[in-house]
């Protein structure tokens, strides 16, 4: 019975490969274009067009184009177009690539207290987070101030390594007025442990109570994961033009950062012993939003504003 079984998938699967070639035949009989063709006319620019095209693998673009359009017989002087809409595809291609082994570089180098750079990156984030309070040594209570677990910070980035600190910098820096906000919310005693007159007293009406560093971190995580799966493809290709870069990942994280920090506050947590379901919850909703081939999280980075209406 299994022989027959799997006699009959054989059959079944030339079968479908058959008629997914006569498919493809007729369609270019009919249309007068080959598949690529109908897919870099037929798509936007943007997470359609390149993930259809993903199955491409370029060393260089410009050769691999010509290479293209000489396999297909395309003629580039009367197709003018395709060779553009293929070279922006390809570029999202090699980029999200070449993205995915510049942030994996810095998340597996540890963080080093012996590095002068790593070292000035950190109090570089204390002085943006906190700019009016000097820091009175290296090793200090102070840094629990911006949500580290201990006295320093180092221990923290074990998990994440340098991806960790450049992604909280980052934030910090480009994004001041919501990271300083943030920081604040999440200095403020959870309201449920106050009383109401003392509440009202003090106007918390954000106050959520987590380690606002702890957090940055734990976001990064999940921006890594959704780069390295491959989740990130859909809005990668909707928000970069051309390449993603590490400039567009950490945009990502800054949203992140943001929309997590909107959740927290709906999903109304007891305590920070909740942290786990509630990013756990939190991930599905982004992956979920992620499926939608024309989805970009950060709206104001999308390519359609970015005037691409030809690429």
């Amino acid at each position: 019975v299994s022989h027959f079984l799997l006699v009959t998938q054989f059959f079944v699967f030339l079968y479908c490969k058959c008629l997914w070639r006569g498919l493809k035949f007729v369609a270019r009989k009919f249309t007068g274009h080959c598949e690529l063709q109908r897919i870099c006319y037929n798509n936007k620019h943007g997470a359609r067009r390149t993930l259809k095209i993903g199955s491409i693998h370029p060393d260089k673009v410009e050769k691999t184009i010509e290479d293209i359009m000489a396999l297909k017989k395309i003629n580039p002087d009367t197709n003018p177009q395709l060779g553009i809409s293929l070279q922006a595809s390809l570029l999202q291609i090699v980029g999200y690539r070449s993205l995915v082994v510049e942030v994996e570089k810095l998340r597996k180098e540890p963080y080093d207290c012996e590095n002068p750079e790593n070292e000035d990156m950190l109090m570089k984030l204390w002085k943006e987070l906190r700019p009016d309070t000097p820091l009175t040594g290296r090793i200090s209570k102070q840094w629990c101030e911006i949500g580290f677990q201990g006295s320093d910070p180092k221990t923290d980035f074990r998990g994440m390594g340098l991806l960790g600190l450049h992604n909280l910098l980052y934030f910090a820096e480009h994004d001041k007025a919501t990271a300083l906000q943030m920081l604040h919310d999440s200095l403020q005693p959870k309201h449920k442990l106050i009383n109401k007159p003392e509440w009202e007293q003090k106007n918390l009406d954000k106050a959520i109570g987590y380690s606002f560093a702890i957090v940055g971190i734990n976001i990064t995580d999940l921006a890594y994961s959704l780069l390295v799966t491959g989740a990130l493809k859909t809005h990668l290709y909707n928000v970069a033009p051309e390449m993603p870069s590490l400039l567009h990942f950490q945009q990502t994280f800054c949203y992140l950062m943001q929309e997590f920090h909107r959740f927290w506050i709906e999903e109304d947590p007891s305590d920070i012993m909740e942290f786990n379901r509630v990013r756990s919850k939190f991930h599905r909703r982004i992956l979920r939003q992620l499926k939608n081939p024309d989805m970009a999280l950060c709206p104001h980075f999308s390519a359609s504003h970015l005037h691409l209406v030809n690429l």
